[in-house]
Order: C-alpha cells, then sequence, then structure tokens
C-alpha cells in the first residue's frame, strides 16, 4: 500500500531547487515585536493554510501548477542575537540571489526587509523598495534601538536613499517619523509609484496589517482603517508590469487570530504575488 503524507511546503512548491526560478523561504524573526509578539510561527502557519486553496487564481487565469517553485523551509535563526539574525538571513539570500532565483520571503517580523534588500541590491543594482504598510516604520529608533521593526524602512533608506523607497497604504506614524519620511518623497501615490519604479528592478514588501483588522486580526500591530483584501489584490494588480525580482510578506501573528483567516489571506496574497510576478520568467 502507498502511504500518502501531508506536505509542510507551500501550496504546489515541490520542484527541486536547481530547477526552480521561485524559491520560498521562511525567516521566523520575531526579535524586536513590541506589541504582539508570535510572528515566529508565521511561516508555518501560512505553509499549513495554503493547502485550503486551489493552485489556480480565476483573476490571473494562472496555476501554480504550471510554475516550477521549491519551498526550502526555515532559515535556523538564533532568535536571542538579533545582529547574527540579520546577518544569517542577509547570507543566505545572497547565496539564493548567486543561484538567480526569485525570493519570496514569508516574515516574521519588518525586520527581515532590511537584510533581504541589502542582499537583493547587491544582485539587482538601481533597486527601488515598494512597501505596503500601515505603518510607516521610519522611525530613527524605537525603545533605544535602531535595529526594529518600527525603523526598517529608515535604514533602508538609508541604505539606498529615499528616492528609492515607495510607500502605499500608509496610515500610522509619529509626528516625527511621519515628517521625516515626506521630506525624503517616500510616501507617495499609485502614479508616482509606477512613474519612479517603471524599467527599474523593485523590491515588494508587504505587510499583513495593510489589511483591515476586521480582514487579518492576526498581525503584530492592527491598524483600524485599513483597505479591503479586493482592494490590496487591485493594488498588486496595478504594479503588474513591473520589473518585480523578489517580495516578502511579513508581521503575520497567528496566535492572535483562532480563526486563521490571517493566515489565509496571507497565503492567498503569496499565491497571487507569485503568479503576477513570476510566470512569464519560469513557465515549463
Amino acid at each position: 500500500m502507498d502511504l500518502q503524507f501531508n506536505s509542510r511546503t507551500f501550496l504546489a512548491a515541490d520542484s527541486p531547487y536547481a530547477e526552480s526560478l521561485a524559491v520560498i523561504i521562511g525567516c521566523p524573526l520575531d526579535i524586536t515585536s513590541s506589541f504582539r509578539p508570535g510572528a515566529r510561527f508565521a511561516p508555518q502557519a501560512v505553509r499549513d493554510c495554503s493547502w485550503g486553496l486551489e493552485t489556480y487564481s480565476p483573476a490571473l487565469d494562472r496555476d501554480l501548477e504550471d510554475l516550477k517553485i521549491c519551498d526550502v523551509g526555515d532559515i535556523s535563526l538564533p532568535q536571542g542575537d538579533l545582529e547574527g539574525a540579520l546577518e544569517t538571513i542577509q547570507n543566505y539570500l545572497t547565496t539564493v540571489m548567486a543561484d538567480d532565483k526569485f525570493p519570496v520571503l514569508l516574515g516574521g517580523e519588518h525586520l527581515i526587509s532590511l537584510p533581504a534588500v541589502t542582499a537583493v541590491a547587491k544582485h539587482h543594482p538601481h533597486l527601488v523598495v515598494i512597501q505596503l504598510d500601515a505603518h510607516a516604520d521610519f522611525r530613527q529608533e524605537y525603545l533605544g534601538d535602531v535595529l526594529s521593526h518600527a525603523t526598517v524602512m529608515r535604514r533602508i533608506a538609508d541604505l539606498l536613499g529615499g528616492d528609492n523607497i515607495c510607500q502605499l497604504g500608509i496610515r500610522s506614524g509619529t509626528r516625527e517619523e511621519m515628517r521625516a519620511a515626506r521630506s525624503k518623497g517616500v510616501i507617495l501615490d499609485r502614479e508616482e509609484t509606477l512613474r519612479r519604479t517603471a524599467g527599474r528592478p523593485v523590491y515588494l514588501s508587504l505587510d499583513l496589517d495593510i489589511l483591515d483588522p476586521g480582514v487579518a486580526p492576526g498581525v503584530g500591530v492592527p491598524e483600524p482603517g485599513g483597505l479591503s483584501f479586493g482592494e490590496v489584490v487591485s493594488l498588486i494588480s496595478s504594479l503588474g508590469l513591473l520589473q518585480v525580482v523578489g517580495f516578502d510578506i511579513v508581521e503575520l501573528s497567528p496566535l492572535y487570530d483562532p480563526t486563521q483567516q490571517s493566515a489565509m489571506a496571507a497565503a492567498k496574497l503569496i499565491r497571487e504575488l507569485i503568479l503576477q510576478f513570476c510566470p512569464s520568467k519560469n513557465q515549463p
């Protein structure tokens, strides 16, 4: 008798690494989470919920089964050593980029974007980052730390320059960080984002709290007044012609949502993002 086992990988991400262009990587960083920790449990929660989805997207008329995708599991991170964890993520992404893969990062707190962008920028000069988020994450420091989920975009702006950051969906921030973000010109509308990013490699970072808490309550810092799921999908669709070279989805804290609807929303967004930006590059 053939025994059947349920996969622990993301839906349909079962191709060998060497054959795959898209590579799913769990980054369970959960060190600077300040309000509702638990992001370290997000990557597996997303994988588990993904099996409740179809591989086919009616909106895009594309199917994950037609792609070469590998889920390599979670990076083993030293949760008590922030700088060591960030270095580990950056080194891992450096290898993935050297292998010409399309990275899909499952956070984890938002700080994973800093080492990811650092590695991707070395492989793609003139990289621009698009952040879909409720919070500006543009503080100079938070609780005395310059490396935090609340400072991540400020550090990325330090790395790439404010002209290479595009923030969409922002609805929360301190007076200081909002003034700093506006002075660097990073808070934009959709049209200006498309103009700034045309023809350039793009790294996309999606914080799940861009969604309204009624849609995704299980996040690190829920912020009322967010977008519906359909509005986020529409926003992603409007970016469909951009040259996205990798993305992350962060700040899911699944323990705060026993219904699993937040993890399901994250899994479906990942499916749509993969199908939106990968298929023309890795069709068999």
